[in-house]
C-alpha cells in the first residue's frame, strides 16, 4: 500500500520514523511520502516538505505567517492529488493535519490520525470534525481512549511510542556522552528557537547556583543554529555548561535532574526516571489567549496522565530565577518519591514494540479487515 504521513514538529518526526520503519515490516509493498523531518528522511527518503519550514509556535506567530501556511496546504492538497495514497497518516500538528484531514476524507482517501489532537484540554467541538474526517483514530495517551470512545469515534491504543524509542536506545547500548566528575542537571529547553530564548537563560540562572555540587549539561539541537545557543551562553557567562547536540536520550540516560520545557520531553524525561522540574514562558498574548480556552488542570504529560502533581509547573510570570532556584532545591531532596510515582507511569504506557502493534493495525484497517 501507499503511505502518505504528515509531520510537523520534532516528536511527530521521532514517532513518524518508528512508524515507517514497523510499516515496512508488516507491509513487504510499503511505499511512502511525507511530510517531517530527518528522522522519517533515515526511514523513506527526501520529505516533500522539511519540518524545520512549518515550526510555529503560539497564536501570534502563526497569524504572522498565515501567508506561508496557506501555501503549504496548497502544495500538500496538490501533492496528494499527484500521488494517490492508499491510507493518509496524520501525526499530531493539530492546526494543520485537522483541517488537511477534512479536505482528505471528502476527497475520499482512508484518514488514520495517530497522535491524537488534545480536544479533551480545548475545542471540545472539534470532535464532531473527527468523527466525520477520520476512520481511524490512533491515541498514544492512555485516559484518550474513553474520550473518544464515548463520541462512538473508533480508536485504537496500543501503548506509547517513546516507549520503544527509550527501548532501542538502551538495546543499542548506551554511549557515554559525558565524563561524570559530578552529578548531572539536565537542561532541556525545548526545540523551537522561541522557546529556547524564552527558557534557556532563566534556567542558566537558576540552575547555577548549584555548580559546587552539580555539573549542567545543555541538550541541544542541530534544528537550531548553534548561534541561538552560543548567544545566550556567552549573554549569561555559562562557559562552565557543557553544550552536547542531538543526543538527549545519551544525556537523560546519565542526568540525576533535568530541568525541561513543556512537551515531549516532559514525558521522555520521566521514562529515564530523571526527576524533574516543567519550565513554560510563551509570549504574554498567546499565554493569556490560551489561559481562557484551555481547560486542564496540568501542562506536563507527566501529571496529565498521573492525574496528580508528580512534577512541578513553573509556568509564565511562576517561571523566574528565584522560583526555579527555590523549587530546584527543594526537589532534588524528593527524588526518591519522584521516581517511585514515576513507577506508575511506566505500566500506564504500555510494553515496549508499540509501533509494531501500532503499525498492524494500520495496516488492517487499510486492508479493510
Amino acid at each position: 500500500m501507499k503511505y502518505y504521513l504528515i509531520a510537523g514538529e520534532s516528536s511527530g518526526d521521532l514517532h513518524g520514523s518508528n512508524l515507517i520503519k514497523a510499516l515496512k515490516l508488516k507491509d513487504s509493498e510499503a511505499e511512502f511520502r511525507f511530510w517531517g523531518g530527518d528522522r522519517m528522511a533515515l526511514e523513506a527518503g527526501e520529505p516533500v516538505q522539511h519540518m524545520r519550514d512549518m515550526a510555529f509556535m503560539g497564536f501570534i506567530e502563526v497569524v504572522q505567517n498565515l501567508s506561508t501556511i496557506r501555501q503549504f496546504f496548497k502544495k500538500c492538497k496538490s501533492d496528494i492529488l499527484y500521488w494517490k495514497p492508499d491510507i493518509v497518516i496524520f501525526i499530531d500538528y493539530p492546526g494543520f493535519n485537522l483541517r488537511m484531514a477534512r479536505w482528505t476524507k471528502e476527497q475520499g482517501y482512508k484518514t488514520v490520525f495517530y497522535i491524537s489532537p488534545q480536544l479533551w484540554a480545548w475545542k471540545k467541538n472539534r470532535i464532531k470534525q473527527i468523527k466525520k474526517y477520520v476512520d481511524l483514530m490512533v491515541p498514544i495517551l492512555p485516559f484518550e481512549v474513553d474520550f473518544y470512545s464515548q463520541y462512538g469515534i473508533k480508536v485504537k491504543y496500543e501503548g506509547h511510542p517513546l516507549v520503544d524509542a527509550i527501548s532501542d536506545f538502551y538495546s543499542e547500548g548506551v554511549q557515554k556522552t559525558i565524563e561524570k566528575s559530578k552529578p548531572i542537571i539536565a537542561l532541556l529547553p525545548g526545540s523551537r528557537v522561541q522557546e529556547i530564548k524564552k527558557i534557556l537563560p532563566t534556567m542558566i540562572e537558576a540552575a547555577s547556583h548549584f555548580l559546587d555540587e552539580y555539573e549542567l549539561v545543555l541538550a541541544a539541537t542541530s534544528h537550531i543554529d548553534t548561534s541561538i545557543y552560543e548567544e545566550i551562553l556567552n549573554r549569561g557567562n555559562a562557559e562552565f555548561i557543557v553544550k552536547v547536540v542531538d543526543k538527549t536520550y545519551e544525556v537523560l540516560s546519565q542526568a540525576d535532574f533535568a530541568l525541561v520545557a513543556s512537551g515531549t520531553a516532559t514525558l521522555e524525561t520521566a521514562l529515564f526516571d530523571v526527576p524533574q522540574i516543567v519550565c513554560y514562558r510563551g509570549s504574554k498574548i498567546s499565554f493569556e489567549i490560551a489561559k481562557r480556552i484551555v481547560d486542564i488542570k496540568y501542562i506536563s504529560l507527566v501529571n496529565l496522565i498521573l492525574d496528580q502533581e508528580v512534577v512541578p509547573e513553573l509556568i509564565q510570570d511562576d517561571f523566574n530565577t528565584l522560583n526555579l532556584r527555590q523549587t530546584i532545591a527543594k526537589k532534588l531532596k524528593e527524588t526518591h518519591e519522584t521516581k517511585t510515582k514515576y513507577s506508575k507511569l511506566h505500566k500506564l504506557l504500555g510494553e515496549p514494540r508499540v509501533s509494531d502493534r501500532i503499525a498492524a493495525d494500520i495496516v488492517r484497517f487499510g486492508m479493510g479487515r
